[in-house]
């Protein structure tokens, strides 16, 4: 059921409810008041009545019969009625009637006290039709039986104020129940009118190419700075990324297929030269070499790809672990490499941050410092030292530990000034002699800042006043008791 017929309906339902409470509610309070007007003139008509029969009982006067109602009666109302113990009227109103308005058992209570009776015409006979009564007992002299004076009033006109209101109210709610079910449909049409707008061009934007709408395909926002208004600012945000992502995702593919093409279109020329005849077995021996070198690049770029396949996924395996052991090791695993260019490698943690503790996932942070220390190598000059460095940024004051910062540094030319903007980017390269030729595929720092991104860290590329590279990762700390990690002899 669309949204607006339920908000209609519900609208709807909710006044009928409304209306019949305060109906309901109006209409009792209406009969109550009714009827204590009612009660009330009885009482002080009862009073009055009472009063006069007391004051000729005192003086010892009798109580007039049937024949001289109207001297005794005068102000008692309409309906009025002087009992004896034996149920005979002494005095009676026209309206009254003649015969006895109480029953028996009407009379036995009312000789003892104040009594109200609803009367039915159709019962006690009464000209004046249905009747509210109210009778009290007087006592005789000389302590004989009470007598028992009624009064009483016709309810016809009261009960057609409350017919007519009941009848009223019962007419006016179909009315005022369509009104507001018809002001619920126009209220939701108006307020819903910009969500069907941006369904119908979400709807064409689902029919388009996300990739190629540009940042000017969005949602439009209503100026109504509601709920509704930041619901579509949302959607913008959203979908900006969205296209962010979309076109990053694009150029990502489109420069792995340039990457992927060149070393497998090597592969094939040299499979194809050494299918040709009369070639020999230096030839082939070659060739061979050439094409295993193309395959090692192809795997060392799809291993990049796949890592940072992983990374854009979230899937990291989280611990605690020592930082300053993992450099050590990725220091002796490099350090044939640097020796075999004539490098060294040093490595410096101070002995008073040991251990570096962080939350990580071991072999990716160590991917991440095999990467810089490969970087480093390659473009150090012979002769030179690749620096690993490790240490603990100073706390702050509430104790909160302070980060954990991992810096590689070589002595080469360092990165370009346009560079380094983009020295993060995929597939983005320095130089010749940062390119494919040497081995990289530009993959190499963009594998670094995901991994750093993934463990809520940064990384930074900058050249060192002393002249070189130096890229620095800022890992988070994480509270390490000084048995955390048992120190292993080297």
């Amino acid at each position: 059921m669309p949204l607006r017929v339920r908000l209609t309906l519900l609208f709807a339902l909710g006044t009928a409810l409304v209306l019949l409470l305060a109906g309901t509610l109006f209409y009792l309070l209406l009969r109550a008041n009714l009827r204590d007007a009612v009660d009330t003139d009885l009482r002080t008509r009862a009073d009055v009545l009472t009063a006069r029969l007391a004051d000729r009982i005192a003086a010892g006067e009798p109580v007039p019969g049937r024949g001289d109602p109207a001297a005794l009666l005068t102000g008692a109302g309409s309906i009025a009625q002087v009992l004896t113990p034996e149920g005979r009227p002494l005095a009676s109103s026209a309206d009254a009637g003649t015969a006895p308005l109480l029953a028996v058992d009407e009379r036995a209570r009312a000789r003892s006290h104040p009594v109200w009776i609803a009367s039915d015409a159709d019962d006690r006979a009464l000209p004046a039709g249905q009747a509210r009564l109210y009778a009290v007992p007087v006592r005789a002299a000389a302590g004989g039986s009470p007598l028992v004076a009624v009064v009483g009033t016709p309810t016809h006109l009261t009960d057609r104020a409350e017919d007519r209101v009941r009848n009223v109210m019962v007419t006016a709610t179909a009315p005022l129940i369509a009104l507001s079910g018809l002001a619920a449909w126009l209220l939701s049409g108006a307020a819903l009118r910009p969500v069907d707008r941006m369904r119908r061009q979400a709807a064409e934007m689902a029919a388009s190419d996300l990739g190629t709408a540009g940042d000017g395909f969005q949602l439009a926002v209503p100026a109504t700075r509601d709920e509704i208004a930041a619901l579509a600012r949302t959607m913008n945000d959203l979908l900006a990324r969205l296209h962010a992502a979309r076109a990053r995702d694009r150029a990502f593919v489109a420069d792995a297929g340039h990457e992927l093409r060149t070393p497998l279109t090597v592969l094939r020329a040299e499979l194809e030269l050494a299918d040709r005849p009369g070639r020999s077995a230096e030839q082939l021996r070659e060739a061979i070499h050439t094409a295993a070198e193309e395959t090692d690049r192809l795997i060392r770029l799809a291993e990049s790809l796949l890592t940072l396949a992983r990374m854009d996924g979230g899937h990291v395996r989280r611990g605690p672990l020592a930082l300053d052991e993992l450099l050590d090791r990725a220091a002796r695993a490099a350090a044939g490499y640097a020796a075999s260019r004539g490098l060294r490698l040093d490595v410096t943690v101070p002995a008073g941050d040991r251990p570096l503790t962080v939350f990580g996932d071991p072999d990716l942070l160590r991917q991440a410092v095999d990467n810089l220390l490969a970087n480093g190598v390659r473009h150090a000059p012979p002769g030179s030292a690749v620096e690993l460095r490790g240490h603990r940024a100073p706390g702050r004051a509430d104790g909160v530990p302070g980060v954990v910062v991992v810096q590689v540094r070589d002595h080469g030319a360092g990165f370009p000034a346009a560079f380094l903007p983009h020295a993060f980017e995929r597939f983005r390269r320095a130089d010749a002699a940062r390119g494919r030729d040497d081995g990289g595929a530009g993959l190499g720092l963009s594998i670094v800042a995901a991994i750093a991104a993934a463990h809520g860290g940064t990384v930074e590329a900058a050249n060192d006043p002393g002249g070189g590279a130096l890229v620095t990762i800022t890992l988070p700390p994480v509270p390490d008791p000084p048995d955390m990690f048992p120190r292993r002899e080297p």
